[in-house]
């Protein structure tokens, strides 16, 4: 496949402004030449004042009726949150919740619970919202 060859804006640019300003010029020696013409009619005709033409004013569409801005909602913050230790059983049934600094004091719950009673117990940390 061949490469495209990138085009180069600059060099454009300066190609269609030195092709406008052609085409100004031309539009200026018409312009003279006609004004000449003009002038040369003018001498012979009584001298009468030229009035501008009066522009008419462009005719402006009614403003589109502005929408009310749309409300910002502010992005509630989500709560705060605090870490526990649990202890589940195998139903995921939540046994004891213990500190999270108190690890120690669930590990040893954990275990003295597996010896009580037959069954699967495991030690999860879970975090939970701060309650205000």
């Amino acid at each position: 496949m061949a490469k495209k060859r990138t085009l180069d804006r600059r060099a454009l640019r300066d190609q269609n402004e030195a092709a406008e300003a052609k085409d100004r010029e031309k539009d200026d020696e018409v312009e003279e030449a006609d004004d000449e013409a003009e002038a040369d009619d003018d001498e012979d005709a009584p001298k009468k004042k030229k009035k501008p033409a009066a522009k008419k004013p462009a005719a402006k569409k009614p403003a589109a009726a502005k929408k009310p801005a749309a409300k910002r909602s502010r992005v509630k913050e989500p709560p705060r949150m605090k870490a526990v230790w649990v202890v589940f059983d195998n139903g995921t049934k939540r046994i004891k919740e213990f500190a999270y600094p108190q690890r120690a004091d669930a590990e040893k719950f954990l275990a003295d619970k597996q010896e009580e009673k037959k069954g699967t117990f495991y030690l999860s940390m879970v975090k939970e919202p701060i309650e205000a």
